[in-house]
């Protein structure tokens, strides 16, 4: 049975004490799915959006925000992550945009939370970007589809 990390003995929510695990390398992979009308797609994808360069502005709103997980999901543990990337690819043949993040560090924590984050804010960014086009924007499949390191070890997800 799973025992949940976050609760303590008074069933409170508390931040683990992580001090007294070893360091190791952590890595974790997430997606987020943004479906929308071709012609928003063909927007972005030409670079005629009136506010500018889309995916650029989604990368760089991914990599702030994995940066600042700890200060939006209560109890996480500020990381000094060593690596995020965000990557954009549009799929025309579908009208969606896959964003996919991979965060990594050395440390005694995993990862996994700002890869989410990455990969959310990014998506809310386009949809941010994009809704005064198009307002029925959907924003799904957000999932962790890797996580390596640590004392729980790796998972991979299962592809869809």
């Amino acid at each position: 049975m799973n025992i949940f990390t976050h609760i303590n003995q008074n069933g409170e929510a508390n931040m683990v004490d992580v001090s007294m695990k070893q360091d190791s390398v952590r890595e974790a992979r997430a997606e987020a799915l943004i479906t929308m009308n071709s012609e928003t797609l063909q927007m972005i994808i030409s670079g005629n959006h009136h506010k500018g360069d889309v995916f650029a502005t989604a990368r760089i709103a991914g990599i702030q925000a994995a940066k600042r997980t700890w200060e939006l999901i209560p109890l996480c543990h500020p990381l000094l992550l060593s690596k995020v990337e965000v990557q954009l690819e549009a799929l025309p043949e579908t009208n969606q945009v896959r964003i996919e993040t991979l965060c990594k560090l050395t440390g005694k924590t995993g990862v996994e939370m700002e890869a989410l984050t990455a990969a959310s804010v990014a998506a809310l960014t386009i949809y941010d970007m994009c809704k005064a086009v198009q307002k029925d924007i959907v924003i799904e499949q957000v999932r962790l589809l890797t996580k390596s390191g640590g004392k729980s070890g790796n998972f991979i997800a299962e592809t869809r």
